[in-house]
């Protein structure tokens, strides 16, 4: 998979910005309501009130639209974290409370959480959603002053694999292998190993 979805350039009318939202939205709570199988298509378009070949020019598969779900979840995280920054002492303490801020969340839409996992789970970290996730655990691990402008290898190595245990620690705990409490335990072990 190339990319998550169709990105928005400067020359996309306000109209095209909103078919766009629509889209996203209509296919959010879709699967809200019945996972994945429950987002076709055909359906997102009807609910988003577009022709399904518009859907198709803005999202050119449905990886493409779980992707741009994920995004706009993650967004919404970020959002989140500015109004409300993280209150622990130390960056992996920080990076913890925001990444399980972020699971809790999710997991009040079970169904929801399902498609952005899966949409994580099969873009990986180079795609755009995979690398957004990276970049949050960069930024908050930098604390407020924030980061160098260009994180080195080893730090993007770091952020990533902490990104990639989150992801799956939230699989888990939507196939019932793991409380949400045993998934922030691991991920502090993790965190302070990665961070510390």
């Amino acid at each position: 998979m190339s990319g998550p979805a169709v990105e928005l350039r400067p020359r996309d009318t306000r109209g095209q910005h909103e078919r766009r939202r629509r889209i996203v939205q209509a296919a959010a709570a879709l699967a809200s309501r019945g996972g994945v199988e429950n987002m076709q298509m055909r359906t997102v378009a009807k609910r988003a009130a577009v022709a399904i070949g518009t859907l198709y020019r803005y999202f050119p598969s449905k990886m493409h639209l779980l992707a741009a779900v994920a995004s706009e979840e993650l967004a919404l995280l970020e959002e989140g974290i500015r109004r409300r920054p993280p209150q622990a002492g130390d960056p992996a303490g920080q990076v913890v409370e925001v990444l399980m801020r972020a699971a809790r969340g999710l997991m009040r839409e079970p169904e929801l959480a399902d498609a952005v996992v899966r949409s994580l789970l099969a873009a990986g970290p180079e795609t755009d959603i995979g690398a957004g996730v990276s970049r949050l655990v960069l930024r908050v691990s930098a604390g407020p002053g924030g980061g160098p402008a260009e994180p080195d290898h080893a730090e993007l190595v770091l952020a990533d694999s902490l990104a990639g245990v989150w992801v799956m620690e939230l699989a888990e705990v939507l196939r019932g292998r793991r409380t949400l409490d045993q998934a922030q335990l691991r991920l502090e072990i993790t965190a302070r190993r990665l961070l510390g």
